[in-house]
């Protein structure tokens, strides 16, 4: 394949190879010659036009899936065109209204990012998706409801006002008051700190031997934290919305390559460390089809932006995932426009 800039090829190469994105970016089939020729502002013959699509398909832009159907972009030709040709549009004022609008509300973070990603799915028809910043929360109360004899669920209550539940063990023969106390310490002892902070101060008090605790209660509270800890550096911090957008009527003739990618998205881990990657850079990354291992099979695309907090740091990321035919001149602005107003939520 050739990495021929688009300022090499001639002027009439230039105006039939947009005819033939745009075409297939709004309609995800292949176009012919002739179809081509009746669009206005191309005073070019049937016969010319395939001279010219041809000679683009030997340069490795175009393609044709089959005898006769026209042409289609390749994931090449899709990369030239994002990269040297394509207009982008500002997202309109009910647009951006309608991002800025999901931003409100004094519940927890993760909510405004979920809603905001939501809205960015359904004015971009694509999978909304969103990088949660990676930050521990604040404890502020604790609780443990017994299930049976060796299981309890640990419910947590974060400062922000969220509530995560965790199946623990109980160790052998704990009595029923172990449940209690462990709470009662955990609530009175460790609230307003962060997960590692308060295991640190639960080691160090029991070191000291000033944990107002038994010994069965001191363990139900270490099992509580240390399985906090590692759910929460183990799980992917990522919130995907708007899968249904992906099965819409041109995906229905190809549905292995929609199941494919509906399978993809189901792996959020490697979603999550797909856009952790973007995080390295400061501004927004677009990935076609097979430049991007994970949605190779799909032939999907990933257009991805970071968001900042207050200091300027990176702290997560928000972008769509969606066919490769997605409208790249509407989208790409779109998510740089959510990026900002994320940033600015987090300022």
């Amino acid at each position: 394949m050739s990495g021929q800039p688009i300022t090499e090829l001639s002027t009439r190469a230039r105006e039939v190879f947009r005819a033939v994105v745009e075409s297939y970016l709004g309609s995800g089939a292949p176009i012919g010659s002739r179809t081509i020729s009746k669009l206005a502002g191309l005073n070019l013959s049937p016969a010319s036009i395939r001279n010219v699509m041809q000679d683009l398909e030997e340069l490795g832009l175009l393609a044709a899936p089959h005898t006769s159907a026209g042409r289609m972009p390749t994931e090449l030709g899709l990369r030239l065109f994002v990269d040297g040709m394509m207009q982008a549009s500002e997202p309109s004022a009910e647009e951006r209204a309608a991002i800025e609008g999901r931003l409100s509300g004094s519940g927890p973070i993760e909510e405004a990012l979920a809603a905001t990603t939501s809205a960015l799915s359904g004015l971009s028809a694509c999978a909304g998706i969103v990088l949660v910043p990676k930050r521990e929360p604040v404890l502020r109360q604790f609780g443990f409801v017994p299930l049976s004899r060796s299981q309890a669920l640990a419910v947590l209550v974060g400062a922000d006002g969220t509530v995560e539940n965790r199946v623990v063990d109980l160790p052998p023969d704990l009595p029923p008051s172990a449940l209690a106390e462990a709470a009662n310490y955990m609530s009175e002892r460790l609230s307003g700190l962060t997960l590692s902070q308060a295991q640190l101060r639960l080691e160090g008090e029991i070191g000291r031997g000033r944990a107002a605790l038994d010994a069965a209660a001191g363990e139900l509270v270490a099992r509580g934290l240390a399985i906090w800890s590692r759910d929460g550096t183990a799980r992917p911090v990522l919130i995907v919305r708007g899968q249904a957008n992906l099965i819409d009527a041109a995906a229905a003739a190809d549905l292995e390559r929609v199941r494919q990618l509906l399978d993809e998205l189901e792996s959020k881990q490697e979603i999550a460390r797909l856009l952790d990657g973007a995080r390295e850079g400061q501004g927004m990354k677009i990935f076609i089809g097979s430049e991007n291992k994970l949605f190779s099979l799909s032939g999907s695309s990933v257009i991805a932006a970071p968001y900042h907090d207050a200091s300027g740091q990176v702290v997560g990321v928000v972008g769509v995932i969606g066919p490769t035919r997605l409208n790249y001149a509407r989208v790409v602005p779109m998510v740089d426009f959510t990026a900002q107003a994320l940033t600015r939520l987090m300022a």
